[in-house]
């Protein structure tokens, strides 16, 4: 298995999850925040049971498509 629909080109095995809360914390928001953009598509998360986990791959690149140049 492949996560190529969330941009993420390796084999599941081969991929770090985080939880909200590890995302949260990365990105500096509350997890209310992460569960917003995971609810909305705009981060792609798989669920395991009642809870979410986010690929780091998807994290770093949520981040990077989001950085704005001032100036």
């Amino acid at each position: 298995m492949h996560l190529e629909s969330c941009g993420v080109g390796m084999a599941v095995s081969e991929v770090r999850f985080l939880t909200i809360a590890e995302v949260a914390s990365v990105m500096r928001v509350s997890k209310m925040t992460v569960y917003r953009l995971v609810h909305s598509g705009e981060l792609p998360a798989v669920r395991v049971g009642r809870s979410f986990r986010v690929p780091e791959d998807a994290v770093n690149e949520y981040l990077h498509k989001s950085f704005y140049q001032a100036g």
